[in-house]
C-alpha cells in the first residue's frame, strides 16, 4: 500500500503543497518549517532586509553551514574513535 499524505506548509508567507510518505515524515517537515520561519523572523528583526529572497538565502546558508560543521566534527570523531580502537587492539595483542 502506497499511502501518501498531501500537506501544505507555509515558509516566509508562501504556501507550498507537499506530498509525503508518512505521518512521521510530516512531523519532521513541520519542525523544519518552524525552524526556518523562526530564523526568518530573527533575521528580519535583527537586520535591515530589503527582500525576502535575502532572508531565505541567509537561512539556507545558516542551515547548510551547520550541517557541514556537524559533518566535519563527525569525521574527526570517527578518526579519534578508530585510532583509540587501534591502540586498544595493540595493547590487547601484546597481552595475549
Amino acid at each position: 500500500m502506497d499511502d501518501k499524505l498531501k500537506i501544505k506548509v507555509t515558509i516566509g508567507d508562501r504556501v507550498y503543497p507537499l506530498t509525503i510518505k508518512s505521518e512521521g515524515e510530516e512531523e519532521g517537515i513541520r519542525k523544519a518549517v518552524k525552524k526556518i520561519n523562526d530564523l526568518i523572523r530573527k533575521f528580519e528583526e535583527n537586520y535591515e532586509v530589503r527582500d525576502k529572497q535575502d532572508v531565505l538565502a541567509m537561512c539556507a546558508l545558516q542551515f547548510a553551514s551547520l550541517q557541514e560543521v556537524k559533518s566535519i566534527y563527525n569525521e574527526q570523531d570517527a578518526h579519534k574513535i578508530e585510532n583509540k580502537l587501534k591502540e586498544m587492539s595493540a595493547i590487547l595483542d601484546t597481552h595475549l
